[in-house]
């Protein structure tokens, strides 16, 4: 069982808040990888699959529970022979609205990912996937 947890800081501005990046994050959707595009996928119809923005693909695709904010904007960092000024302030907004939407949470320690949210689908046995599902009780986004 996955247990959900927010822990925001709010600072001056009421519409900005600091994400504490000590945190683990998690995805909570199931999503696919196909020709490096990531993508929401629908467990019940596996043809199905809503293209996600760039930045949220890499970050839905990130967030397996094992590494937390700071390692991802390390990660992220790495990828620029010259980091953006802006780096920071956009992986913030993509985790943001990922939070809102529902598409990752955090927690303050490591998180295992059921067997249907730890790999694309086009890597999960579907009859499995779809039974743990239902075992689960878990909501499809």
């Amino acid at each position: 069982m996955i247990k959900m947890c927010y822990h925001y800081q709010i600072i001056k501005s009421p519409l900005r808040i600091a994400l504490d990046k000590s945190q683990y994050f998690y995805r909570t959707i199931v999503f696919t990888r196909k020709a490096g595009i990531i993508a929401l996928a629908d467990i019940n119809n596996p043809q199905e699959s809503t293209e996600l923005e760039e930045w949220f693909g890499v970050v839905i695709s990130l967030a397996d529970g094992k590494h937390t904010l700071e390692e991802l904007t390390a990660f992220m960092r790495q990828q620029y022979q010259q980091i953006p000024t802006s780096l920071d302030d956009t992986l913030e907004s993509v985790i943001e609205r990922l939070i809102e939407g529902n598409m990752i949470k955090l927690s303050k320690k490591a998180v295992e990912l059921p067997y249907y949210l730890a790999a694309p689908i086009e890597q999960l046995d579907i009859e499995k996937a779809q039974k743990l599902i239902k075992e689960d009780g878990y909501a499809v986004h």
